[in-house]
């Protein structure tokens, strides 16, 4: 007996504690989900007070000063009651309706104040966001100047190495026309010399063909001479 006791109260659930509403919600629901057949009884909405009309001229009626025991004193004092039920009423409506007014006013006046405030923020981060792009179009425009800069640069040292190649080339095609120029300058001139000596040696045979074939013919002077030299001997 006394196990079955401890078992039963092992089982027996313990009781939770919600933290917060969030739990409490959940608690509600998982206890309606436990028994989905058992209808869910949701209260109406409380109606507002109504009150009667303005009564309507009542005829026939005496006033207060009535007798204590006659029946128009209680119809009179009944109408009494019901007016001033209906003016308390209407002013508790009055009132009803200007704090209802004023928590609108104020529920308006800090709508305005927070969308004043997040305009505020919103104009501060914009700002923010157009300096952040202005700093990053400038460093953008920074690096494609850089990068215009690269390229002409490059190109211009591309052109420099192609006149610098165009110019080597020109160079040296003038170099082997010039050498070429003086090669067949040297030529002529080997040509030229080879040819008077050749024409040097053909008049100096010449020259020594006639003499050899032709009489020396003395002047007069040279006679005279010989003839000097024969007598001084």
């Amino acid at each position: 007996m006394m196990g079955n006791d401890t078992k039963s109260s092992d089982e027996e659930p313990k009781p939770t504690v919600a933290k917060n509403a969030v739990e409490l919600q959940r608690f509600k629901l998982e206890k309606l989900m436990k028994n989905p057949d058992k209808p869910v009884v949701i209260p109406d909405r409380v109606k507002d007070k109504k009150m009667p009309h303005v009564p309507e001229f009542v005829r026939n009626v005496m006033g207060s000063s009535a007798g204590a025991g006659s029946g128009e004193f209680h119809v009179y004092r009944h109408l009494r009651r019901k007016e001033y039920a209906r003016q308390k009423f209407i002013q508790e409506k009055s009132e009803k309706q200007l704090l209802e007014e004023a928590y609108h006013q104020k529920l308006l006046d800090n709508k305005q104040a927070a969308e004043e405030k997040t305009a505020k923020k919103r104009a501060k981060r914009l700002k923010k966001k157009a300096n952040r792009k202005k700093i990053k179009t400038g460093d953008n425009s920074k690096k494609q100047n850089s990068v215009a800069e690269e390229q002409s640069n490059s190109e211009s040292e591309n052109e420099r190495s192609d006149e610098e190649e165009d110019n080597s080339n020109t160079n040296e095609k003038l170099r082997l026309q010039e050498n070429r120029t003086t090669e067949v300058e040297v030529d002529s001139v080997i040509i030229s010399k080879s040819n008077n000596s050749s024409a040097k040696k053909d008049s100096g045979d010449k020259e020594s063909k006639d003499s050899k074939s032709e009489p020396k013919s003395f002047t007069y002077k040279e006679s005279l001479d010989d003839d000097s030299k024969d007598v001084n001997s």
